[in-house]
């Protein structure tokens, strides 16, 4: 086992990752828009562009590297509905759809407690129980015509090999849909009269199966090349420090979303109205968390113009106390329901200083989220954010913290990717420390932060 290509499905991006198992290097990455398409019936996700995507770029791997497995990470929230014959039995809903909100009082009946699943009452259909619901409420004859319901990893992993699956990781992405306490279905699923419609449970490193013959045919890779179950992406960033790294540590994976996840946490009561939630590993245990829309609000506060600050840029900011307040996404996060204000003067977009802005915000953003969740020990970041260095200083400072950035700006793809090793073939490589525990001017700033929000 050398080369894992890894099917990496973000929210905003989909892409496909060449992992080298040997050093845990990226050999390849390419990229498309994640687009969304209109109705009817309802905004869904290009699948069949997608399918093209990959089949492409499998076959643009095996021709210059060769693959040896295959291994899928997609964002969590959601679901794709098969028929008895295997086939779409209805376009995949998009998430940001705000149609379940229309029938929210009805779905709110039937759902369990955040005391019974760890998932908090979300907007739109980021309860994967609630898109079911607006979907057999909306579409008659649709809960009849569904033969198997699959997360969504392995939806890929099922065209691939044919085999549908569904696994814990995505089950447990707050979807209404799984009791992590008891590590078993919740009893929405008779609710919803989908009792036998979940596809099998599988661990995430099992093999589901070999590629299909129709799949080795346009792509050349050989026959019996094996496809693992597959996992949530917050999930594939936790991975390789579940499998090599003693708790308490807490994670923070970046991308369309930031999710803190906790590993031996402090005992805390978890707030379903500030995004906390329980996640659940790729081992099955459940996972004190919290998140928000990083990656989106940076693209709006930015808009798409991203400078980088020099150190003028931080001196004046951190004398200025120029300052971006939550939330920048209201609908999400451990300030919802607030408006965001600029304290200071608003600089001048693409500009260093409001970078620098930005970056204090998010990494503030991120140090309420730790708080949420219980944070103790490191903090382990991955995804873009690990390359912010602005970011990393803040968020060491404001949660008195040592921090360490992964190397890669996949990690989603290279905990994937690890789901094809046995137990024990792993070891993290070196990470870079960021230390501003005694960084008085940035603890002052955390602190006047802090302080602006609870006012």
């Amino acid at each position: 086992m050398k080369h894992v290509a890894v099917i990496d499905i973000g929210k905003t991006n989909a892409k496909l990752v060449l992992v080298d198992l040997a050093d845990m290097s990226e050999l390849a990455v390419v990229t498309r828009p994640n687009r969304v398409l209109p109705g009817p019936p309802w905004p869904h996700f290009d699948l069949d562009g997608h399918w093209e995507f990959i089949l492409e770029s499998l076959s643009r791997f095996q021709s210059d590297h060769g693959i040896d497995a295959i291994s899928v990470t997609t964002h969590g929230a959601s679901v794709v509905l098969l028929d008895e014959f295997g086939n779409l039995a209805a376009p995949m809903l998009d998430y940001e759809h705000p149609g379940p909100d229309a029938f929210a009082v009805s779905y709110d009946a039937i759902r369990p407690d955040f005391s019974e699943t760890g998932s908090p009452r979300l907007s739109m259909g980021l309860n994967v129980g609630a898109q079911l619901h607006y979907m057999f409420e909306t579409l008659p004859g649709l809960r009849e015509r569904t033969g198997y319901i699959l997360t969504y990893p392995q939806y890929w992993s099922y065209r691939l090999t044919g085999v549908p699956a569904t696994e814990v990781s995505s089950l447990g992405c707050h979807s209404d849909l799984w009791d992590p306490f008891n590590a078993r279905l919740s009893s929405l699923v008779e609710r919803l009269g989908i009792t036998g419609k979940i596809a099998p449970q599988h661990p995430a490193r099992d093999v589901l199966g070999t590629v299909l013959r129709e799949v080795a045919d346009k792509t050349n890779i050989r026959s019996g090349t094996p496809v693992l179950c597959g996992i949530h992406d917050s999930n594939a960033s936790l991975l390789p420090y579940v499998l090599d790294r003693n708790p308490p540590f807490s994670v923070v994976s970046t991308g369309t979303w930031v999710i803190a996840m906790s590993m031996g946490s402090k005992k805390v009561e978890l707030d379903p109205n500030r995004d906390t939630l329980v996640n659940v590993n790729a081992l099955g245990a459940a996972v004190p968390s919290a998140r928000f829309m990083g990656g989106r609000e940076h693209d709006i506060i930015s808009d798409g113009q991203t400078g980088e600050p020099n150190g003028a840029d931080l001196d004046a900011v951190l004398s200025e106390r120029v300052m971006l307040m939550p939330a920048v996404v209201a609908d999400t996060g451990p300030f919802q329901g607030r408006s965001s204000t600029w304290i200071g003067a608003e600089p001048e977009t693409g500009s260093g200083k409001r970078a620098a802005v930005l970056a204090f915000y998010l990494a503030l953003m991120t140090a309420e989220s730790l708080r949420l969740a219980g944070h103790s020990g490191e903090i382990l970041v991955e995804g873009p954010f690990a390359q912010n260095q602005a970011y990393l200083d803040m968020l060491s400072a404001a949660t008195n913290s040592i921090v360490r950035r992964s190397g890669g700006t996949t990690g989603t793809s290279l905990g994937s990717a690890l789901l094809a090793l046995p137990d024990g073939a792993f070891k993290l490589p070196e990470m870079e420390t960021v230390d501003c525990r005694s960084d008085r001017r940035l603890n002052a700033y955390a602190e006047d932060w802090r302080g602006r929000v609870q006012d």
